[in-house]
């Protein structure tokens, strides 16, 4: 489905793929993410407090909101304050990470520097709330609004985990389709091969991003890019439930409605209720699909990416 040769773009946070640069000396290696994922990806991994200039092992930082209501990056036991210093940091790396042409980013979830929301944030008593961001990828998130995020703790419910690895897939084959020179021509061809995956996410987005597409030649081409792209993140930022799944599974069949036995219009509906009920996952009536889509040569299925959003070795849709 994808050339491994031009593999996705993550940023990540070092210390999931086994550097050993969090403030004891040790690291948080994600074997999923090194080991399996890895396959299909180019990582560029960024450590703020290392990059930042702090030895290994220090002092644990902290988020401590002061008496003015700021946040504030200090030292947990001597109190140092260094929001300045790896503020101006943040800002320079999220500008240098503009040339990695990124797809996404993993953050290491808890981390005052890297944590993507519910940091321990301290009151001016000493209290923790989770309510932080941390200091990096709070730049991150603000500098690169459009890209999917995730953090390594979230990535193990198995809905969150597809959901993101479906959004790098789909944000790689965007880039690719800039690389080769965006046009209406080509929007019109990505858009068909997306259309049920979107659906799968969005109906409501489904039907807004045909009617842009429908009337591409309305806008500039920069318009037209630029619009099209915050729906597609919208939308792709928008959880599939088994009820949308379903939905898009039936809008399937119908391309099978004059070609499909009895028994095998039967077999399909009683793997898509199996689905519903949740005694089967994904995989199971999506592969019957693909049989028929195979053996009955239905030519618009196939270039559907929702049937192969993407590698099977990462055996995704099997848990869901």
């Amino acid at each position: 489905m994808d050339d491994k040769n031009d593999k996705i773009r993550l940023g990540i946070s070092s210390c999931l793929l086994g550097a050993q640069v969090r403030y004891d000396g040790g690291h948080q290696l994600d074997r999923f993410l090194r080991d399996v994922l890895g396959d299909y990806v180019e990582y560029v991994p960024v450590c703020p407090e290392v990059e930042v200039g702090l030895p290994i092992p220090r002092d644990t930082l902290r988020l401590v909101e002061n008496a003015e209501q700021q946040v504030r990056l200090v030292f947990s036991r001597s109190g140092e304050d260094i929001t300045e210093r790896m503020e101006g940091w943040a800002r320079e790396r999220v500008r240098q990470l503009e040339k990695e042409q990124l797809d996404g980013f993993v953050f290491k979830a808890k981390s005052p520097s890297s944590g993507m929301e519910r940091v321990k944030l301290y009151d001016r008593n000493g209290v923790p709330k989770k309510v932080g961001v941390g200091v990096f990828a709070r730049h991150f998130m603000e500098h690169f609004p459009l890209l999917p995020v995730e953090e390594d703790g979230r990535l193990n419910d198995p809905r969150l985990r597809e959901n993101f690895i479906t959004a790098i897939f789909v944000l790689k084959r965007w880039r690719q389709l800039l690389a080769a020179g965006f046009g209406l021509g080509r929007l019109v061809e990505f858009h068909t091969r997306h259309k049920l995956l979107i659906m799968a996410h969005s109906p409501q987005h489904y039907r807004q991003m045909g009617k842009l597409v429908a009337a591409g030649k309305d806008f500039s081409l920069t318009e037209l890019r630029e619009n099209y792209l915050a729906e597609l993140v919208a939308a792709l930022r928008l959880k599939t439930t088994v009820k949308k799944q379903v939905n898009v599974m039936q809008h399937i069949l119908g391309y099978f409605k004059r070609r499909l036995a009895a028994d095998e219009k039967q077999e399909v509906l009683e793997l898509m209720e199996h689905y519903r009920q949740g005694l089967v996952p994904l995989i199971v009536p999506l592969t019957l699909l693909n049989h028929f889509v195979r053996k009955y040569d239905q030519a618009y299925l196939r270039q559907q990416y929702y049937l192969n959003p993407h590698p099977k070795e990462l055996k995704l849709l099997n848990q869901i």
